[in-house]
């Protein structure tokens, strides 16, 4: 039997901690207005949505055109959308696995939000990986691009990462815990962390404050991943695929507004108040430059955000097996039911981002292949 709600999210590994919904959501209630109503966290992965509130895009939509609710974890943000306070959201790729294949949710991505945005950021005097030996680094969710990257690259250092164990310089072990972004840096500054890895404009922040620096972007392990996807209910799709293709327009749009002026996008997230970080954290986010950071792949552009909208399958196939070699603090046995090559087809409704290229320019505007096809590159090394 599946797990449902608070209990289901919490049993099942990463959702440890969730926040009041009243407190957390300010006077959001449960929603009876007929409008979606979106959810974020204040990232600059949520660009897309935000700007298109910001824009108006969402006028004539269904869409509602109140300011969109934000939200301090993932946890949070994740049990509003199951319980219906929030409609559409942004959500870490492989957490939306976890919602429908672990807790029964029906959830369905309408495509990505953006690629890449994110990077382990360490304390000053952390100079390379080993040095986190017998350290604990910050995940801001188990079932996370965060994690499952890190791995990645902790074992490719000849380190081990561990849960619920005190971390060992002499072992080589690295102890992971979910921290929500907003608690990361000063948890960072403080040398309660050696260090964490997270969206930005969390990064970007601890590197103008001065208490870390950005190590590794995730984009130079994983060429153009996708660490949040656009998530709807499934029966919202099914009552109105019009106003569904209406909203995936929209953010498709506002990705290609975003893109065309980097630096204008940073400045409206924070007039809109949609971010509380710093004018400078939030545009250095947008804009970084590949030649301040030791880029191991300068043809990926690692540093740069991407927002494009497409869902590569290749994508959410590589992404469940590697969901099989992550460890979590938490019920894994889902994972058994799922065929990678076979998710793609039953979590993804690429329908409308689809419709949306093709009233566009096409996949060429955002730089895609015209066949919509790629093969994966990793490379922690």
């Amino acid at each position: 039997m599946l797990l449902q709600g608070a209990a289901g999210l919490a049993a099942t590994g990463g959702l440890a901690g969730i926040v009041d919904l009243a407190r957390t959501a300010g006077t959001s209630r449960a929603n009876t207005t007929g409008q979606l109503r979106v959810g974020y966290l204040p990232i600059t992965d949520a660009a897309p949505l935000l700007i298109a509130h910001n824009t108006g895009m969402f006028d004539g939509n269904p869409v509602s055109p109140a300011q969109p609710v934000m939200f301090r974890s993932w946890s949070s943000l994740a049990e509003a959308f199951m319980s219906r306070h929030v409609d559409v959201v942004h959500l870490l790729m492989p957490m939306a696995v976890q919602l429908r294949y672990s807790l029964g949710g029906a959830a369905r991505v309408l495509g990505w939000n953006h690629t890449n945005g994110s990077a382990l950021t360490v304390a000053p005097d952390v100079t390379e990986l080993g040095q986190l030996a017998g350290r604990q680094v910050a995940i801001p969710f188990w079932w996370s691009i965060h994690n499952i990257v890190l791995q990645k690259l902790l074992r490719a250092s000849g380190l081990r990462p561990v849960v619920r164990t005190l971390p060992s310089r002499s072992e080589g072990t690295v102890g992971l815990v979910v921290m929500s972004p907003s608690d990361m840096l000063p948890a960072l500054a403080n040398g309660a962390i050696g260090g964490y890895t997270v969206a930005d404009p969390f990064n970007a922040a601890a590197e103008i404050k001065g208490v870390g620096r950005i190590h590794r972007f995730l984009g130079d392990v994983w060429r153009d991943h996708a660490c949040c996807a656009l998530l709807v209910h499934e029966d919202v799709i099914d009552r109105n695929p019009a106003g569904v293709q209406r909203l995936t327009d929209a953010v498709t749009s506002a990705q290609l507004r975003i893109d065309a002026d980097r630096k204008r996008a940073a400045e409206m997230l924070k007039a809109g108040r949609y971010l509380p970080q710093p004018l400078p954290a939030i545009t250095k986010a947008l804009t970084y430059r590949a030649d301040r950071y030791p880029v191991r792949h300068h043809a990926w552009q690692p540093q740069r955000i991407g927002y494009q909208p497409f869902p590569f399958p290749s994508f959410t196939q590589a992404l469940v097996e590697a969901m099989h070699e992550t460890e979590v603090d938490g019920d894994r046995r889902f994972l058994s039911r799922l065929d990678p090559a076979a998710v793609h087809a039953d979590l993804v409704d690429d329908r409308f981002v689809r419709q949306s290229l093709t009233a566009g320019d096409g996949p060429a505007a955002f730089g895609l292949p015209a066949n919509l096809t790629r093969t994966e590159e990793v490379d922690p090394t």
